[in-house]
C-alpha cells in the first residue's frame, strides 16, 4: 500500500460506442457520469479542448459526482491554447479560468491538462508559448503532455520544475521521435496516458476511434503498474485511460486497478462484450 493517492480512470465519458457496451440499456434520463464516478475516482474530461465551457458545465459536472467524495476530475485545456498557430489572448484565458474555478472550489480539480500535438517540438517560440501558458494559469494544477522526443531532456524537465508543473508520462505507438515512458516526476501530482499502440492509425487519416482502437493486454500493463507506483511518490497520481473505442478504456483501467491492488470494478456489460476478458 502507498501513502499517496492514486486514481485510475477513462478519458471522457460521451461516446456512442459506450450505449450498450459501457453504458446499461436505459430510457428516459441516465447520467453516464455519474454512473461511471460509481466505478472510478477520476476521469478526463476532453470536451473542453474543442470549446471553452461556461462555469455552469462544471458546476453541474461537480453535483452529478457528489455521491463519490474520492473523486476528482482531471481536465484537458482548450486546443486554442496548444494546437491552433492563431494566438489565444487574455479573454479566452479568463474564460478558461472561469470555467475551473467552479471545479477547483469544489475541491475537485486533480489537474489541469496542457496537452501538445507531436508536430510542437522542442524550439524558442515553443517554450515561450508554453511560459506563457504556465504563468497564466499559474495557481492550478498543471501537468505538461508533450509527445515529441526532443522534450525529453533534463532542462526541459528543470523547466518544469521551476514552473511546478508535472510531466505527463505517456504510453503511445514508438516512433522514432515519439517521447519514450519515463517515470519522472516534475510538479505536484504524477500524471500518466495510455493511448493504446495502433500504430498502423496513429499517423494515418484516420478516424479518432480507430487511432485509440486498442486494448492492452495485462503483460503490456504491468511495465505500467510498476511505473505508477514509483511515480506515486508524488502527493497524488493520476492514470488515464484514453483507448476508449468499445469501452477499451474501461477494461484496461479495471485491469490497471486490479494490479495495483485497488478494488476493481467495472460496469458489467463489458463482460458480455469482452468474454474470457473480463469476468464478473
Amino acid at each position: 500500500m502507498f501513502d499517496h493517492t492514486i486514481r485510475v480512470g477513462p478519458a471522457g465519458w460521451s461516446y456512442k460506442d459506450w450505449e450498450g457496451t459501457v453504458y446499461p440499456p436505459h430510457r428516459g434520463r441516465f447520467d453516464p457520469l455519474g454512473y461511471l464516478a460509481s466505478f472510478f475516482d477520476t476521469i478526463e474530461i476532453n470536451s473542453p479542448f474543442y470549446r471553452i465551457p461556461p462555469p455552469t458545465h462544471g458546476k453541474s459536472w461537480v453535483r452529478r459526482v457528489a455521491h463519490n467524495g474520492q473523486f476528482r476530475f482531471t481536465t484537458k485545456v482548450w486546443r486554442g491554447f496548444t494546437h491552433d498557430d492563431a494566438p489565444f489572448t487574455d479573454e479566452d484565458v479568463h474564460a478558461f479560468r472561469n470555467y475551473l474555478d467552479p471545479l477547483a472550489d469544489a475541491g475537485r480539480l486533480g489537474a489541469v491538462l496542457l496537452q501538445f500535438p507531436w508536430s510542437f517540438r522542442n524550439t524558442p517560440e515553443s517554450i515561450s508559448r508554453l511560459e506563457r501558458l504556465l504563468n497564466d494559469f499559474n495557481g492550478y494544477p498543471l501537468a505538461v503532455e508533450v509527445r515529441h522526443a526532443t522534450f525529453q531532456d533534463t532542462s526541459f524537465y528543470e523547466l518544469l520544475r521551476h514552473y511546478d508543473a508535472s510531466w505527463v508520462n505517456v504510453d503511445q505507438p514508438l516512433f522514432h521521435d515519439s517521447v519514450k515512458p519515463d517515470d519522472v516526476v516534475t510538479g505536484p501530482v504524477g500524471y500518466a496516458r495510455l493511448h493504446g499502440r495502433n500504430f498502423e492509425k496513429w499517423f494515418a487519416h484516420a478516424e479518432s476511434w480507430e487511432r485509440y482502437n486498442y486494448l492492452y493486454s495485462k503483460e503490456e500493463l504491468a511495465p505500467w503498474v510498476e511505473r505508477v507506483r514509483s511515480m506515486s511518490r508524488t502527493q497524488e497520481t493520476y492514470v488515464i485511460t484514453n483507448n476508449h473505442f468499445r469501452g477499451q478504456a474501461i477494461v484496461n483501467a479495471g485491469d490497471l486497478k486490479e494490479a495495483l491492488g485497488q478494488e476493481a470494478r467495472i460496469p458489467p456489460q463489458l463482460v458480455e462484450v469482452y468474454p474470457g476478458r473480463v469476468s464478473r
